[in-house]
Order: structure tokens, then sequence, then C-alpha cells
């Protein structure tokens, strides 16, 4: 039986699927994993394209699109023989090697939860990728950023940031992870439906006690925005409801109530921005958040009592005042 099982999840990207996909079953060492593709109710030809061009491809088929979250979790409760998953997305080529040393490294470190490779952009592989970078923080208002990435800029990677870290979370780009702790975590959160349930699952996966690491031996290349455009109102809607989420279900208590409030003054302030700008439709993203974030958080009914949010010195960074006030565009010209 192999150890790991490289899952690949896929609505309607039977182009998606010719151009990346080879490059998986190629760099993927047969004797340490099974590439599968778990297919989203696709209407297009992908379930054509994987019979025909792929045949050694495991295929799970699903009935309708649960989405990115919901979609994983359906289909590794069919995977569990496997020691460790991959959650690969469908816009990503692999680099020579690129497994090995991420499942090396979690042979090693038995208290490590989840791991990343280093993540390049597809069309300009000199640079690090938005999403994920070279592994992933937040900061002491819940906002996202990485070695290699702070919020639009995004870095050359020169070798900076090739020693192996820990991270607060691991993108989801091409997430390695131990299949009994994903399960015991309770996987994705579905109501995310798709961005920052990753991170969301990190924070859990480190409430836990376990450690989330980045190991930049591993190298992927990641088109990125292949599934919602980057600027969608979209994207910007569901990571501004799913942030408020993550720190409402994550947060202690008694420090949550102070926490959500002063992101939302930030994200208030995002949307004044944004309306002086002219991005109406950006503004409504924000108010919709904002308004389904109230409606949906009284889903969640505990809380933890440790705050994993500043434990890690990059968590007590202000990356807005850090950002927009001081300056420090790099990971590398933060104070940490």
């Amino acid at each position: 039986m192999k150890p790991v099982a490289v899952v690949i999840l896929n609505w309607n990207g039977a182009k998606l699927l010719q151009e990346y996909l080879p490059s998986v079953c190629a760099e993927t060492a047969d004797t340490l994993a099974d590439v599968i593709v778990a297919d989203n109710g696709s209407t297009d030809n992908s379930l054509d394209v994987l019979r025909e061009e792929f045949p050694a491809v495991r295929v799970l088929s699903f009935a309708e699109n649960y989405g990115f979250a919901e979609g994983y979790n359906r289909a590794i409760s069919q995977l569990q023989e496997y020691r460790y998953i991959v959650l690969l997305n469908s816009d990503v080529a692999v680099g020579k090697g690129w497994l090995q040393p991420l499942y090396e490294y979690a042979e090693q470190h038995p208290d490590v939860a989840a791991l990343q490779p280093k993540i390049r952009a597809y069309r300009e592989p000199e640079y690090f990728e938005y999403a994920g970078a070279c592994g992933g923080y937040l900061d002491c208002n819940g906002y996202a950023y990485c070695r290699g990435r702070v919020f639009d800029t995004v870095e050359r990677d020169n070798g900076q940031y090739n020693e192996v870290t820990e991270v607060a979370w691991a993108s989801g780009a091409a997430l390695f992870v131990r299949t009994e702790l994903y399960m015991q975590a309770g996987g994705l959160d579905a109501s995310f439906f798709a961005h920052m349930e990753e991170i969301d699952l990190c924070w859990r996966l480190r409430l836990m006690g376990y450690r989330i690491m980045a190991v930049p031996r591993g190298e992927v290349y990641h088109y990125g925005g292949a599934s919602l455009d980057n600027a969608s109102p979209r994207k910007l809607y569901l990571n501004y409801r799913n942030n408020l989420l993550m720190m409402y279900k994550n947060l202690p208590a008694n420090i949550r109530s102070w926490r959500i409030f002063r992101r939302k003054l930030y994200d208030g302030i995002s949307a004044v921005k944004y309306l002086v700008s002219g991005r109406t439709d950006y503004v409504k993203a924000v108010w919709d958040a904002h308004r389904d974030y109230n409606k949906m958080k009284n889903q969640y009914h505990t809380q933890p009592a440790e705050n994993r949010l500043n434990d890690l010195p990059q968590g007590r960074v202000n990356i807005i005042l850090d950002y927009f006030l001081r300056g420090k565009k790099k990971y590398s010209d933060l104070h940490i």
C-alpha cells in the first residue's frame, strides 16, 4: 500500500487537467503515491479526458459541485487507507522530486500535522506565487501573509526563504496532511465553500497540539486564480466572510469580541477606500461578507481555551500598519 494519495479536485477543468496533470503524473514517484482526481460534478468533457488521456489516474466522480471544502472532505473520506493526503490544486505543475522531501519530513517529525512545499508562480517561476508562497502566517488582526508575499507585493525567489520553518498555515494549493489528523480535526469547513478553509484547518490542527511546516526543498508551480479571478468581488466576499468566521470559531471567548471588532474596523476602512476608488462592487462584497458572517457565526458553539493566533512571533505583527504606514512591503522587512 502506498503511503500518499495526491488528490486533485476538478470542476469543469478539462483544459487544466490536460496542461497540469502530465507533470504531476510524471514527477510523482509511483512507488510513493497514487494520483487521484476527484471530479466535482463536471459538465464539460473532464471525465472523457481522464479516461482517454490519463487511464492510470484513479477517478472519484461526484454527482454535483460540492465546492472546494466539501469536495475534498468527500474525497478524503473515501481514501483513509492512505497515511497522507496531498490536496493539490488542478492548476499546479510540480517540480522534480517535489513530494519526497515532504514525505520524509513528515515521517521524521510525528508532531507535524501538515506541510507545504515552496510555491512559485507558474507564469513567472522566478517569483513566489500569491497563494502560499513559502509558508503562511496570520497577523494580530487575522490578516494572512506569507514568506515571500505580503498583500499584493510578491517577492522574487532568490533562495532567501529556503530554510524549513514552522508556519501558521500551509497553502491549500499544495497541502500535505496526515489523513488521520485531517479526519480528527473535522476536515475543511464546508460552510466556507472556498477560500481560507485551509488556514482554518491548520489553525484547528495547531489547537490540537501539532505543528505546521514549510519545506522548501519541494517545489510546485501554481497558476493561481484559475477557478476564481483574484480580483473577483466574489473572492473578496468569501475571504472577508470566511476570515471573520475563522476568527470567531478559533479564538478564545475572552479575546474574541475585541479582536473581531478591531478586524471589522479595518474592513470598514478598506470599504471606504473601495468606495473612493469607485469600486462599489467591492463595497457591496464587504457589506455582504459582514452581513452573512453575522448570520453564520451562530452555527459554531465551542471556542478553544488557548490563543494560537499570536503564539508565533509572526502573529504579533500588525501587517496593516507595517505595510501601508511603515512601508514594509516584504516579509524580510518585518521586525520579527
